[in-house]
């Protein structure tokens, strides 16, 4: 009945995205949410996915192994708080109509380079004026490392100072697991 947090995550986005349309992975990771946003925009779509460790962008690009997906995915070893000036120079006229966060550290990386929340929440706040009419951006927090709970703290509270005119916030939260993730859905108006 109750997803799990990422598959929840991807059920929505994939409700959004239509072929042809520009999507974001502002955490790289492991490639898998960029590896499912390409398949979701199609042959004509886009997408652009960020991240700092040279790993998780071969980790990434290794994932796209289905027939023309590496074609349609530009991986970008910069900070996701640089998003708005690497969408004007790669897709310059366009709008995401998705942006996937799913923040923390590289399973099985260097754990040094976890996300933060002074660039999450750049990052947050350029994903929102740039998402097209329709879009959406989803956040996975995870609060179980040193320095999750704190960016999880001030992601949810950015996302409640969002007024209600301008976006819809959802947030899909198991409440009975000890620092379970949660997922925070925005959608604009």
């Amino acid at each position: 009945m109750f997803h799990p947090i990422l598959n929840q995550a991807h059920a929505w986005v994939e409700r959004v995205l239509r072929p042809g349309d520009l999507a974001v992975d502002a955490t790289l990771g492991n490639g898998r949410d960029a590896a499912i946003l390409a398949e979701r925009v199609g042959p004509l779509g886009l997408v652009i996915g960020f991240d700092l460790q040279q790993e998780a962008l071969d980790s990434a690009r290794a994932r796209l192994t289905s027939p023309g997906t590496a074609d349609r995915v530009i991986l970008v070893k910069t900070g996701h708080e640089g998003m708005a000036a690497v969408l004007a120079r790669k897709a310059p006229g366009r709008r995401p109509r998705a942006v996937m966060f799913n923040l923390g550290y590289l399973p099985g990386g260097d754990r040094a380079f976890a996300t933060k929340p002074d660039t999450t929440l750049a990052a947050l706040a350029s994903a929102l004026d740039l998402l097209s009419p329709g879009g959406i951006i989803t956040v996975v927090c995870y609060p179980g490392h040193v320095g999750g709970q704190d960016e999880q703290d001030a992601v949810l509270a950015w996302a409640r100072s969002i007024p209600p005119p301008r976006a819809t916030v959802v947030l899909y939260q198991f409440l009975n697991a000890h620092k379970a993730p949660c997922l925070l859905a925005i959608t604009p108006k």
